[in-house]
């Protein structure tokens, strides 16, 4: 199984980096997992709606041309189906029974993904309403996708 992780910006903050590669270590004894990031887009603090939208795209076409046609695509947006972590892991099993092995998880930029991400995606996920520095989102995901296939697995993990 392939999980490829692309994310907007560049992450410097070492205890992320530093937890982000625990897990992605953890994560290699299931699937290959790549780490992606491409360049943000430079922009003033106060955007105007269109502004906003240019942004998103400039940073949406860079995200799309990572993206291969096989992949199966979950999109992180604030809007997206809020799953528990063993409903997580079950689409995810599910997914590979239907035949997917590559999956490709996207995080946006700080003003979120362009509508041709969220059209590109096959899922949407949330990890709740509240609103998480993209950074530290990295984290997040990469631990709860290695506690999916803990899950998936019937290995222990912490609940």
């Amino acid at each position: 199984m392939n999980i490829k992780i692309i994310s907007v910006g560049k992450l410097k903050e070492k205890y992320l980096i530093a937890g982000i590669n625990e897990y992605a270590k953890r994560l290699s004894g299931y699937a290959k997992i790549q780490l992606i990031e491409v360049s943000d887009e430079k922009a003033p603090e106060n955007l105007s709606q269109a502004e906003m939208i240019q942004v998103k795209d400039k940073e949406g076409e860079r995200i799309l041309a990572k993206i291969k046609d096989q992949e199966y695509v979950y999109a992180l947006a604030i809007e997206g189906k809020n799953p528990s972590s063993e409903a997580f892991a079950q689409q995810l099993n599910q997914q590979t029974i239907q035949g997917k092995s590559s999956f490709v998880f996207v995080i946006g930029g700080s003003l979120g993904l362009s509508q041709a991400v969220m059209k590109r995606s096959d899922a949407q996920i949330s990890f709740g309403k509240m609103t998480y520095p993209h950074q530290l989102m990295r984290l997040i995901l990469v631990e709860q996708i290695y506690r999916a296939f803990r899950i998936i697995k019937g290995e222990p993990y912490h609940k």
